[in-house]
């Protein structure tokens, strides 16, 4: 069974959005060993610069990589990645297991994104929009994508 982990920065604040993860994770334990691995995001400053921002990245980066499975796939959520369709997702999630990998680790960076080492450690980059969303609400809707894509590979009726 393939383990999808959902590596993110900082903690969800809403009753509301953890109930939502939580009603997916429960319907994705049919298909897959779903994770989610929360890291502590780096204090920010007020108006900061971007020597901070970057100093920001790079430290939230380390813990993200730390977190990363060995050999797992590593798809990682940005803004210049590609959008796929459901199907699309689905059908590459498909591959990874075909390709032999056991684990895929998604990737939602904090308020500031992804660092540059990060993204290079990426299989794939993938954009949900070219709209900017609350992190919260990204991780509800990349949840629900994974289970949909597991309903599509799985000829469900969810995906219509």
């Amino acid at each position: 069974m393939l383990t999808v982990n959902l590596i993110c920065i900082g903690k969800i604040k809403k009753k509301y959005w953890t109930d939502a993860i939580f009603e997916y994770k429960k319907r994705l334990s049919a298909f897959c060993k779903f994770n989610i691995i929360e890291i502590d995001e780096e204090k920010t400053f007020n108006n900061p610069n971007s020597s901070q921002i970057n100093s920001i990245l790079n430290a939230e980066g380390k813990r993200i990589l730390n977190s990363i499975s060995k050999g797992s796939s590593v798809i990682s959520m940005c803004i210049e990645g590609k959008q796929l369709t459901s199907p699309e997702l689905a059908k590459k999630l498909g591959d990874i297991t075909l390709n032999g990998k056991s684990s895929v680790d998604f990737i939602i960076g904090g308020s500031w994104g992804l660092s540059d080492e990060v993204k290079a450690k990426s299989d794939f980059k993938l954009s949900m929009s070219k709209m900017t969303f609350p992190h919260q609400m990204a991780r509800v809707v990349l949840t629900e994508q994974i289970y949909r894509a597991f309903e599509i590979l799985n000829n469900g009726k969810y995906h219509k």
